[in-house]
């Protein structure tokens, strides 16, 4: 391994406060980087493809907690359904479904996060504020006993204006805040804020996210 992932990671964790989890993106990264986050306690990995995520499922610890953190189409839930922690980029209530109907196949409850699209470019995925309300005013998820909506996630845009990155980060927390007391008020679960990549979490953990998702900067550039 020509990349230190052992003391990029520490790096990485030692920034973070309490309250602020890792989601350790591995993907396009091989299995033993993965292991080098493990043996310093990472326990926490990112995937977003469901074919390179089944190997990695299959060869490495089985108390490793699984995030699908890529767009995830409905034909591929039923593959990551046994096994995934959380996938927490949900931006339809097609999806939702299809989470909950593969998820009670296995019979399991499958945590999620409905993703926001906030950011100005227009290649991300997610729900617009407006297309975030009309999701959960409908009632329909309420049905879904084998999803949890556990918060929201979201990506800013990927530019070098810190306060416009900011700004964007604030927008999602007070939506969070907003939909939260709206919906989820009595609902402990419903608390995470997963925001903040490797270019910007610093940032991201100043405004509200209590999750990051940090590739680049533990395991180095991807290995296709």
């Amino acid at each position: 391994m020509d990349y230190n992932v052992s003391q990029q990671l520490r790096r990485v964790v030692d920034t973070l406060p309490q309250g602020v989890r890792l989601v350790a993106v591995s993907k396009y990264h091989p299995a033993d980087y993965i292991m080098a986050a493990y043996a310093e306690g990472q326990r926490i990995f990112g995937e977003s493809h469901e074919q390179e995520l089944r190997l990695k499922h299959a060869q490495l610890p089985a108390d490793i907690e699984w995030h699908f953190v890529g767009h995830l189409q409905t034909n591929k839930v039923k593959y990551i359904a046994p096994y995934i922690s959380m996938i927490e980029a949900v931006d339809s209530l097609r999806l939702l479904r299809e989470i909950d109907r593969q998820a009670a196949k296995c019979g399991r409850t499958i945590d999620v996060l409905l993703e926001l699209h906030i950011a100005e470019e227009t290649t991300k995925y997610g729900l617009t504020p407006a297309d975030l309300h009309l999701l959960l005013s409908g009632g329909e998820w309420r049905q879904l006993a084998h999803v949890r909506i556990c918060g929201l996630m979201m990506m800013a845009s990927n530019v070098d204006d810190e306060v416009q990155i900011a700004r964007e980060f604030d927008q999602a927390a007070a939506l969070f805040a907003e939909v939260k007391e709206r919906y989820f008020s009595d609902a402990p679960w419903f608390c995470e804020r997963s925001w903040g990549m490797s270019d910007d979490y610093p940032i991201a953990v100043a405004h509200g996210s209590t999750m990051v998702r940090i590739g680049t900067t533990i395991f180095g550039p991807r290995v296709y």
